[in-house]
C-alpha cells in the first residue's frame, strides 16, 4: 500500500534514494532525533531493497543472522543462524512499521537523475513517471548491488524459450522436467542451483571461474534459544558481539597477511573432496587463484547437488545463443527450455550516465575519471550535500554490511547537525581530502588477497579495486564517527550572513 508522502515538487530537507538496509537506517537515525522533514523515494512497490528484489530459491544471507540486523533493533525471533530471504524482508518491513516510516515514502518513484543547483544549495529528482522532488541534502541508499548484470554473449535475445535473471525470478514458470542452462556461478547461483536441481530434467551450469566455497555452519535456532534471547536481550548482544570479533579476525588473511590464507585454502580444498568423488569433477570445481581474491562462498549443499546425474559443468565458454540452444567455444550445442543468469550486478557501475549532476552540471561519471571513488566513501568533491551510502569502497568480503551502514549514518547524521549549528546551507568535501583518502586507501588494497591477480567483480578493467574497505571495520567506524568539517568547503546561508 502507498502512503502519501507529500506533493511532489514539495522542498523537503532531505531526500533519500532506497529503502533497503541503509535508506531505512538513515530515516530512524533522522526520526530519532525529532527530524521529519525527510522523504524516501523508493522504486519498487515496498520496502527491502535488494531483500525485496531477490527472492530467488535458496535466497538466504551469508552473513549470520543476529549481526545482519540494526544493533539498535535486535531480532530474538530468527529462525536460523543464516537468515534467508523471507524473514530478512519481514524484519525490514518491521522495522518500517514499528518506526513510522511508510508515511514517508514515495512508492514507484524510479529515481531518473538528480541535479543540484548552485544558486540555491538545493537537489531536484526526477522519477521515470515524471515526478519532481527537492531537498537540500540528498542521501543515496541504493547499494552497489540493486542493478543486475547480463553477460556479453552474441544471440541472447533471439532466445525463444524461458529467460531471466536471478534477481527477477519468475515463479510462475515450473522448471520440472525442464532442460535448463545457468550461465554464472557467483554467489546467487551457489544457493540456487541446488534447489532447481531438484526439479529439473537436466542442468547445464556454465561455469567462467571457480568460486572458493566454504562450509556453512548453519543450523536451526530453536523455539528454547529464541526464548532466551527475548527474556534476556543481553545474552543476544553478547553472541552478536562474538560473531563480529570471529568475522573482524578475518581481515587478517585477507590485509594483513595474505599468507595466512593457505590454512583457509585447505579448509575449502578439504571441503571439495568430502563431497565430490569424481575426479573430473572435482577438478572442474577447484579455482586456480588464491583464496579470497574473489568473493568465498558458503554452501553445504551446491557441490552435492553438482554431483547429481542431471547437472552438467561446462567450463568452456558461451560463444552463441540460438533460438532454442547454447553453443560453446568447443563447438558443442545444447537444447535447452529456460536460461537463469545468475551472473550477479553492476558492481562497478553503481549508476549510469546521466543519474547524478553536481556543480556546473558535471555527471558524476565524469568526475570518476579513474573509477568510483569518495571521501571515506560517502562525499564527492563537486556534488555538495550528497552523501552515498555503502559508497565507493566501503564494501567488505569478511563481515556484515550493516555494521558500515550505522558507521556511515551516524557521519551524515552528524554533517546534518554541522549543517545546523552553524547555519550551512553547504557542504562539499575539498578535493585534495578526497585525492589523499583514496591515495592512502589504494595503497592498502595494493597489499591484500584481493589484488592478487584474479578477475573479479571487486576490481574494475583497469585493476583498481573501488569496491572494498582494506582493512578492520572498527578503524572505518572511528574515521567516520565525527563530521570532520575541515575537510569540506563550507558555505553558509545568505540570510544568515550579516553586513
Amino acid at each position: 500500500m502507498a502512503y502519501d508522502a507529500g506533493k511532489p515538487n514539495e522542498n523537503k530537507q532531505i531526500l533519500i534514494i532506497g529503502s533497503g538496509f541503509a535508506g531505512l537506517c538513515m530515516a530512524i537515525k533522522l526520526r530519532e532525533q525529532g527530524i521529519e522533514d525527510f522523504q524516501i523515494l523508493e522504486r519498487g512497490d515496498d520496502v527491502g531493497g535488494t531483500w525485496r528484489d531477490n527472492h530467488y530459491p535458496g535466497c538466504a544471507c551469508d552473513v549470520q543472522s543476529h549481526l545482519y540486523s540494526f544493533s539498535f533493533e535486535p531480532n530474538p525471533e530468527w529462525t536460523r543462524m543464516f537468515a534467508r530471504q523471507p524473514e530478512i524482508k519481514a524484519y525490514l518491513e518491521k522495522c518500517a512499521a514499528k518506526y513510522d516510516l511508510r508515511r514517508h515514502i514515495v512508492f514507484g518513484a524510479n529515481v531518473q537523475n538528480a541535479r543540484y543547483d548552485e544558486a540555491t544549495a538545493t537537489w531536484t529528482v526526477k522519477t521515470a513517471d515524471g515526478r519532481s522532488f527537492s531537498g537540500r541534502v540528498l542521501v543515496s541508499g541504493m547499494g552497489g548491488l540493486s542493478n543486475p548484470a547480463m553477460p556479453n554473449v552474441k544471440g541472447l535475445d533471439s532466445f525463444k524459450g524461458k529467460a531471466f535473471h536471478s534477481a527477477h525470478w519468475d515463479h510462475g514458470y515450473d522448471l520440472s522436467d525442464k532442460r535448463v542452462a545457468v550461465i554464472g556461478t557467483g554467489a546467487s547461483a551457489i544457493q540456487f542451483v541446488p534447489q532447481i536441481q531438484k526439479a529439473a530434467k537436466r542442468v547445464d551450469l556454465y561455469q567462467r571461474t571457480a568460486p572458493w566455497i566454504m562450509p556453512k555452519p548453519d543450523r536451526e535456532i530453536g523455539s528454547r534459544e529464541r526464548r532466551l534471547y527475548r527474556a534476556l536481550p543481553a545474552l543476544q548482544n553478547a553472541y552478536r558481539t562474538a560473531i563480529y570479533w570471529m568475522l573482524e579476525s578475518r581481515v587478517l588473511g585477507f590485509a594483513v597477511n595474505p599468507k595466512l590464507m593457505t590454512m583457509v585454502e585447505g579448509v575449502a580444498r578439504g571441503h571439495i573432496k568430502r563431497q565430490i568423488k569424481d575426479p573430473a569433477l572435482r577438478a572442474k570445481v577447484t579455482p586456480d587463484y588464491t583464496i579470497g581474491c574473489k568473493r568465498i562462498l558458503i554452501s553445504n549443499d551446491y557441490y552435492p547437488a553438482l554431483a547429481q546425474a542431471n547437472v552438467d559443468v561446462i567450463t568452456d565458454d558461451i560463444v552463441e545463443v540460438r533460438a532454442n540452444s547454447v553453443v560453446d567455444s568447443a563447438g558443442n550445442e545444447r537444447v535447452v527450455d529456460a536460461i537463469i543468469y545468475g551472473t550477479g550486478f553492476k558492481a562497478q557501475d553503481p549508476m549510469p550516465r546521466g543519474t547524478v549532476f553536481g556543480n556546473g552540471g558535471v555527471d558524476l561519471l565524469d568526475a570518476w575519471k579513474t573509477g568510483p571513488e569518495a571521501y571515506l566513501g560517502l562525499s564527492v568533491a563537486g556534488f555538495p550535500n550528497f552523501f552515498m551510502l555503502v559508497g565507493p569502497n566501503t564494501g567488505l568480503g569478511h563481515n556484515s554490511m550493516v555494521f558500515m551502514i550505522e558507521s556511515q549514518v551516524a557521519y551524515v547524521m552528524d554533517a546534518l547537525r554541522t549543517m545546523r549549528k552553524q547555519k550551512l546551507r553547504a557542504v562539499d568535501v575539498k578535493p585534495d581530502a578526497q585525492v589523499t583518502f583514496n591515495e592512502s586507501i589504494q595503497g592498502q588494497l595494493s597489499k591484500t588477497v584481493w589484488t592478487s591477480g584474479c578477475k573479479s567483480w571487486y576490481v574494475d578493467a583497469n585493476g583498481k579495486n573501488t569496491t572494498l574497505w582494506p582493512g578492520f571495520t572498527f578503524i572505518y567506524r572511528g574515521k567516520t564517527r565525527r563530521f570532520p568539517a575541515t575537510a569540506y568547503r563550507l558555505e553558509r546561508d545568505p540570510a544568515t550572513v550579516t553586513a
